[in-house]
């Protein structure tokens, strides 16, 4: 007999991002058209070629972490601290009841990134053990003094499946748990892998998204060196630019998105108001980075709805804002619907690239988009490229189409598509 497959529904939205603390700020900025890069306020950035950002200011992981369980935020770093708070918000959001979940049914799936070590944890024994002038580490003095001067679980603030596990901790959640780790498509792909789980009834209930934050000295300093960042210090705003031609890079920034996904029978049943319905899922690989895997990916999810293109509303796209990522994946989505003009939504536009946490943080805005019945602007599309052939929106845009697509992949290639509709009642 065929295993009859259930219904996974979005329940709940948890959002901590540089527009805002909470899922209504960060709409509301949206909204009003503002945008979340400034001048960098986590750190001196004066010697670097890039000093600006998307910061999450005024966070406190405090105010989200009940007072008998923050003694656990010394053993996290402040990625895992956004994502434990956007959870409790996507909880919060979703009214949920914990203490009428089976806990054995209640999972946790979270993309991760690379948790960089605050410079501080390791400054004091790296200094001893390295010497001028050409700073070569001297691994005994490591070993017989350095080791001494490093907090004995200072590496526990840093495992990167420590997001899901630290969430699971203080909502006690028994049930299956998973970490992704494909940088910047992380979130999408547990979100797909958690509608899979809740499709075949090996849970009830679930807490997914992502969260990252490469604004520490380290960290930022490397993706100086080896990231296409845009170089915009005297225009922040207008530095993230989707699809545009004059873009020259993409902006780093933090924060986290979370989602309620769960059981539709089992929302039915505790009374909840759900913002949508994971109605397909695809994956694929981009050997070429060239958009066919993003492609792939796309007729992968429509295939599993049971849907052509056509039904497609407007897709909420990765929109990096580099000029060859954004080439590539605009050639992805012509491949996918051709001539037909689909609106096309690019939210980095407004913060910038959140890495791990970007992809549900993103998904979630178009959730909020479909409720309001408007798709928001993608902010600096001032010049299209002929490279790009893509329906960027400059004006919000009434929402019709029940239906949306989001599309995520990552710099080596992994692809994610998504398709969601706007919840009616059956």
């Amino acid at each position: 007999m065929a295993l009859k497959l259930r219904r996974t529904v979005l329940t709940g939205i948890g959002l901590l991002t540089p527009l805002g603390l909470g899922t209504a700020a960060t709409w509301e900025a949206v909204q009003a058209g503002k945008s979340g890069v400034r001048p960098i306020q986590a750190f001196d950035p004066q010697h670097l070629p890039v000093r600006i950002a998307g910061e999450v200011r005024g966070f406190d992981a405090k105010a989200f972490i009940d007072k008998e369980n923050r003694k656990q935020i010394k053993v996290m770093a402040r990625g895992i601290q956004l994502a434990v708070a956007a959870a409790q918000l996507a909880l919060d959001d979703g009214k949920v009841d914990k203490t009428k979940l089976d806990p054995t049914r209640f999972g946790v799936e979270f993309g991760s990134g690379l948790l960089a070590t605050e410079l501080k944890d390791l400054a004091t024994a790296a200094s001893l053990c390295c010497r001028p002038p050409n700073w070569h580490v001297d691994l005994e003095k490591w070993g017989s003094e350095g080791l001494e001067q490093i907090e004995p679980l200072w590496m526990l603030k840093y495992l990167p499946n420590f997001l899901a596990s630290h969430i699971s901790i203080l909502h006690n959640a028994q049930g299956p748990n998973n970490s992704i780790t494909e940088s910047g498509v992380s979130s999408l792909l547990a979100l797909g892998e958690a509608h899979r789980i809740l499709r075949r009834s090996q849970a009830d209930f679930m807490l997914v998204g992502g969260a990252e934050s490469k604004l520490n000295v380290l960290s930022f300093t490397r993706n100086c060196l080896f990231s296409p960042l845009s170089k915009r210090n005297e225009a922040p705003e207008k530095a993230s630019r989707p699809f545009d031609k004059g873009r020259d890079g993409l902006v780093i920034a933090e924060g986290a998105g979370v989602v309620v996904a769960e059981d539709l029978e089992h929302a039915n049943q505790r009374g909840a108001r759900i913002h949508g319905e994971i109605i397909g899922f695809g994956s694929a690989f981009d050997l070429g980075h060239d958009g066919q895997g993003v492609a792939r990916a796309i007729r992968a999810a429509l295939g599993q709805a049971n849907l052509p293109p056509e039904a497609v509303g407007h897709v909420n796209a990765e929109g990096l804002s580099t000029p060859n990522a954004d080439r590539a994946e605009a050639q992805g989505l012509r491949e996918v619907f051709g001539n037909r003009p689909v609106p096309v939504f690019a939210a980095k536009s407004y913060f910038g690239n959140i890495g791990a946490g970007c992809g549900v943080a993103e998904l979630a805005l178009s959730l909020l988009a479909l409720e309001a019945g408007t798709l928001p602007p993608t902010l600096n599309y001032e010049e299209p490229d002929a490279a790009c052939p893509v329906a960027v929106k400059r004006e919000p845009e009434a929402v019709g189409n029940p239906c949306f697509l989001k599309v995520g992949f990552n710099e080596m290639g992994q692809c994610a598509a998504v398709l969601v509709r706007r919840w009616e009642g059956r």
